[in-house]
């Protein structure tokens, strides 16, 4: 797990408000429909066993001093048995839905014409374990916010099982939701953290106020902060973690869910506008005096069209390239006249993005079971800094993704014991000066980044 730069990352942690579904109707189909292929199940089907139905107990069932309450880390346990107060004192999450009765809450809420926030289900669907009344146990509260069964399951069906200590699989053969599967833990997060089928995020929510959503799954899981350990007991139960590679299964899923989400009806363009939140914020969200467009071959788009968000496709073209050369150029091909036909013809965009979510659900099952070794470490974060200093991916939500992956590249290295205390204290410090780079989209500077990448590419080579 990460544990370096925590301070810098954070600065890269988006705002703990979300959403969930638009007000209003859905969109009407568009013809262009009939010209997708019918979406594919997700690739990671949720747990076997988890049901949508599982009666929610509420955060009080977990927090008692002899389960996840402990005040001070529990020694002759396989968990710490502190997760409650780790989750409780310092994780964004459990303040979702207090951030909801402040004052930007009560703004956006009556931007989008809702009585309040606190009790409007596009908020609470996001901000809060919202799951129906009749699932509801007796301690269950809303107001806990994005709780441990709104990432766990309905614990009712597997709480049973979690207390006796019969093991990891008996848990979630009852019902426990996989978190530690890099592709299950991103199904789960991207739901608020992009959107799913219950959950609408739109450019109407963003104009009433809402702050603009990032995600990356191996950086998020550890800013969050990550409230379980991994030692041996976790690995034996578990399995070892990979940061390399929960953050390339992230970015597949991340690219895949987009893909979902432009061939969703809701999103097809009403009138002459798209989607627009679908696309990339700084394309047209930055100061007038400064001039930031920069040709793109791979979007081959002139000045002036707006651009859909891909930094996270430009990272899984990367990973592809390493691991799956020729799905990389299959990539390549479709995301470059994705671009172009959403400045043309909807239904071109449909027809790309199927093509782009069946290459995606091709490399989530490689990615998940890839082995990452210190040469791909190495060669990855090399193809990262040669793709952003060849000029092409300088984008500030293209250089998030960057910095993010060659934190994960780096942490990787280091749980495999593959970079000695020294190299890896001047990696290290090299990186600090990426982030200082990217810690706020108004003050970025590409030249500036790019100068920190070039700093940090120095320090590659033992």
């Amino acid at each position: 797990m990460k544990t370096v730069l925590t301070a810098l990352l954070l600065l890269l942690a988006t705002p703990v408000l979300a959403q969930g579904p638009a007000p209003g109707n859905p969109a009407p189909g568009n013809p262009a429909q009939s010209n997708t292929a019918p979406a594919s199940p997700p690739p990671m089907a949720m747990a076997a066993n988890s049901s949508a139905t599982d009666v929610h107990l509420g955060v009080a069932s977990c927090a008692g001093n002899n389960c996840h309450g402990a005040v001070q880390p529990a020694k002759a346990s396989r968990v710490a048995q502190n997760e409650y107060l780790i989750w409780a004192q310092k994780d964004k999450h459990s303040k979702a839905y207090a951030v909801l009765l402040e004052d930007r809450g009560k703004r956006i809420a009556a931007n989008l014409g809702l009585p309040d926030a606190e009790h409007a289900e596009i908020c609470l669907n996001c901000h809060a374990d919202n799951v129906p009344a009749a699932q509801r146990g007796p301690q269950f509260q809303i107001s806990d916010g994005v709780g441990c069964e709104s990432c766990h399951g309905g614990a009712r069906s597997w709480l049973g099982t979690h207390i006796s200590g019969v093991g990891h699989a008996a848990n979630l053969a009852a019902g426990l939701y996989p978190t530690e599967r890099p592709q299950a833990r991103a199904e789960r997060c991207l739901g608020c953290h992009l959107g799913d089928e219950k959950r609408n995020i739109t450019h109407q929510i963003m104009g009433a106020g809402h702050p603009p959503l990032g995600f990356e799954l191996d950086t998020y899981t550890a800013v969050e902060p990550a409230h379980f350990v991994v030692d041996q007991d976790y690995i034996e139960r578990k399995g070892r973690p990979d940061d390399a590679q929960v953050w390339a299964v992230g970015q597949a899923m991340d690219v895949r869910q987009r893909m979902v989400e432009l061939l969703d009806p809701k999103n097809v363009p009403k009138g002459l506008q798209p989607e627009l939140v679908l696309f990339d914020c700084q394309a047209c969200h930055h100061p007038m005096d400064q001039v930031q467009w920069r040709a793109r071959k791979s979007t081959d788009l002139p000045p002036g069209r707006i651009r859909l968000y891909d930094a996270t496709a430009v990272m899984l073209k990367v990973i592809a390239k390493r691991t799956a050369p020729e799905l990389a150029d299959k990539l390549t091909q479709h995301l470059t006249a994705l671009h172009k036909a959403t400045n043309d013809d909807w239904s071109a965009v449909q027809r790309e993005a199927v093509i782009i979510r069946d290459t995606a659900d091709q490399l989530i099952p490689q990615l998940a079971k890839h082995q990452f070794t210190v040469e791909d470490g190495r060669a990855l974060a090399q193809a990262v800094i040669d793709n952003a200093t060849s000029g092409d991916d300088l984008d500030y939500s293209a250089a998030q993704q960057q910095t993010m992956a060659l934190s994960s590249i780096l942490a990787a290295m280091k749980l495999q014991g593959l970079v000695d205390a020294a190299h890896l204290k001047t990696m290290n410090d090299a990186l600090g000066g990426v982030y200082q780079a990217v810690q706020g989209d108004q003050a970025y500077k590409p030249d500036t980044y790019v100068a920190a990448l070039q700093k940090f590419t120095a320090t590659l080579s033992p």
